[in-house]
């Protein structure tokens, strides 16, 4: 059972509605899942959606720990292979904390 499914649903249309066109959702490998993955004019974009009911424990963000992050680009190295693609890409995050009305994107959120 997917439970991110309606988190990456709504972070889907916020980042559409910005612009942003989704070329394939849960992408999954023998590295790990990307959640989202769009491109945004030239760019290819690996999206990681977190979604918390609060803050109370550490928000959304928090939960995003270095190995998690080296998953995610590995996954990202494995689908741009796949594709014998490469061209410039960056990774982004989409929180959902549950207390908060409107998700917060975080563009290059790891700075690779």
């Amino acid at each position: 059972m997917n439970r991110g499914g309606p988190a990456e649903q709504l972070a889907a249309a916020f980042l559409e509605r910005r612009g942003l066109k989704i070329l394939a959702r849960n992408y999954r490998c023998r590295f790990g899942e990307i959640d989202l993955i769009a491109q945004s004019g030239p760019t290819l974009v690996f999206i990681e959606v977190r979604a918390r009911k609060s803050d109370e424990f550490g928000g959304a963000a928090e939960s995003i720990t270095a190995a998690k992050r080296r998953r995610l680009i590995a996954a990202a190295r494995h689908y741009l292979a796949a594709r014998r693609e490469w061209r410039a890409c960056r990774f982004d995050v989409v929180l959902l904390n549950g207390d908060k009305p409107e998700p917060e994107w975080i563009a290059n959120a790891f700075g690779e």
